[in-house]
């Protein structure tokens, strides 16, 4: 992804992730408290929201580092990990579906793959 695509990304998933967090604090509460899931929910809105904002920090950097194609690499981790660790968290917060659980890890790593790529991937 070029730096523009890795900037419109974190700026739609950031207008989502507000919209998801202000739906579960608001119409979803009683949901989420009846099944015991508040938690899990603010949880996924949280690790969303970090990665929104680190796919905004990759798009930045790639500015600086255009032939770098790590970056992009470690954008697509992290929009990989929202999908699976915040989107199975969601899942599981409004369904009690508990075996998605068993996917949430992947996302993690998803997650934490895409940081240390990150890492190697900046230069002087």
């Amino acid at each position: 992804m070029t730096y523009i695509n890795n900037i419109k990304l974190a700026a739609a998933l950031g207008a989502l992730t507000v919209a998801i967090g202000a739906f579960g604090a608001h119409g979803l509460e009683p949901t989420l408290e009846k099944m015991g899931r508040v938690d899990t929910f603010e949880t996924a809105v949280k690790y969303q929201f970090y990665h929104t904002l680190a796919i905004f920090l990759v798009g930045i950097l790639q500015v600086q580092f255009p032939q770098n194609k790590g970056l992009s690499i470690s954008a697509w981790l992290f929009f990989g990990g929202i999908i699976i660790f915040s989107g199975s968290l969601y899942i599981l917060s409004i369904s009690g579906v508990n075996w998605l659980g068993a996917i949430t890890p992947f996302g993690g790593l998803a997650f934490i793959l895409g940081w240390i790529l990150l890492f190697f991937n900046i230069k002087k």
